[in-house]
C-alpha cells in the first residue's frame, strides 16, 4: 500500500528524470526536436500527471479521454501544468472550447485556449487561440502583471470554434551562439500553420519552467469549460 510520502517521492523522482533529459538533450536550437512527453489523457494516471498552475476558482475532471477545466467564480483563467520542466521546450496539444448553453455569449467569444512555456511566479510565455474570433496572440505574462504582446495574427483559418479541435504547438528556445546569445526565439504553431516567429530580446525576465495550458477569458469566465488532449512536449536534439 502507497503512503502519501511515498507517491510524494515518486513524483520528485519523476520530476528530476525529466530535468536531466533535458539537461542532456538540450543543444542548438536548429537541429531536430526529440519528444520527451506524451499524454493523451485517457486513465486515471494520466490525468493525474496534471497538477494546477494558478487559478482562484478552477475545476478538474476528465471525458472521453480528455482532461476538462471548468472555470468558476470571479475567476478569469485556470492553468495547469505537465510534470516537464526546463528552459527550451515546445508543447503541444489539442484543445477545444466546450459549448455550453449556460455561459453566455460574450463570454464564450472572449474565451481563449492557451499553451504556457516558462511559467513560474505569474509570469509566462503563453499562445492564446480565441475560438470565436479567429485570433491569436503571442504573450509574455510578468510577475507583476504586465501583458507584453509579442504577435497578433487575426483571421486564422486553423482555429476551430466551439466543440472544435484546436492543434496548438508554442516553441521557446534560447540562441546558444552568436551575436543573438541569449535571446528567445518563440514559433506558435496551429493547425500545423507557423502563426508566429519572434524574438525576445529579455529572455531573462522569465525564470519559471514550468509547461502546461489554460483556459481563460478577458472578462470573469464563470462556467468556461475546455477539453485538453494529445499532450506532447518536446526539447531540441543532440545533433
Amino acid at each position: 500500500m502507497f503512503r502519501l510520502g511515498t507517491v510524494k517521492l515518486l513524483r520528485t523522482g519523476i520530476f528530476a528524470l525529466l530535468m536531466v533529459a533535458i539537461l542532456a538533450f538540450a543543444a542548438s536550437a536548429a537541429g531536430a526536436l526529440v519528444g520527451i512527453y506524451r499524454n493523451g489523457m485517457g486513465n486515471k494516471g494520466q490525468l493525474a500527471q496534471i497538477e494546477k498552475l494558478s487559478g482562484s476558482r478552477c475545476a478538474r475532471g476528465g471525458m472521453e479521454g480528455a482532461f476538462v477545466i471548468t472555470v468558476g467564480k470571479a475567476t478569469k483563467e485556470c492553468s495547469y501544468r505537465t510534470p516537464v520542466l526546463g528552459r527550451d521546450l515546445e508543447i503541444a496539444a489539442t484543445m477545444r472550447l466546450l459549448n455550453r448553453p449556460q455561459v453566455s455569449k460574450s463570454v464564450q467569444r472572449s474565451a481563449y485556449l492557451g499553451l504556457d512555456l516558462r511559467a513560474g511566479g505569474g509570469a509566462r510565455y503563453q499562445l492564446a487561440a480565441y475560438p470565436l474570433q479567429r485570433k491569436v496572440q503571442v504573450r509574455k505574462l510578468l510577475a507583476d502583471g504586465t501583458v507584453e504582446y509579442l504577435a497578433i495574427e487575426k483571421n486564422v483559418t486553423g482555429i476551430g470554434g466551439l466543440d472544435k479541435a484546436n492543434q496548438l504547438r508554442l516553441r521557446a528556445f534560447n540562441v546558444t551562439s552568436g551575436e543573438g546569445r541569449g535571446n528567445s526565439q518563440i514559433l506558435a504553431f496551429v493547425g500545423g500553420e507557423l502563426v508566429a516567429d519572434v524574438t525576445d530580446e529579455a529572455a531573462g525576465d522569465l525564470s519559471g519552467r514550468a509547461s502546461g495550458f489554460s483556459l481563460g477569458s478577458t472578462r470573469v469566465a464563470k462556467g468556461a469549460q475546455a477539453s485538453v488532449d494529445d499532450v506532447v512536449i518536446r526539447i531540441p536534439g543532440p545533433f
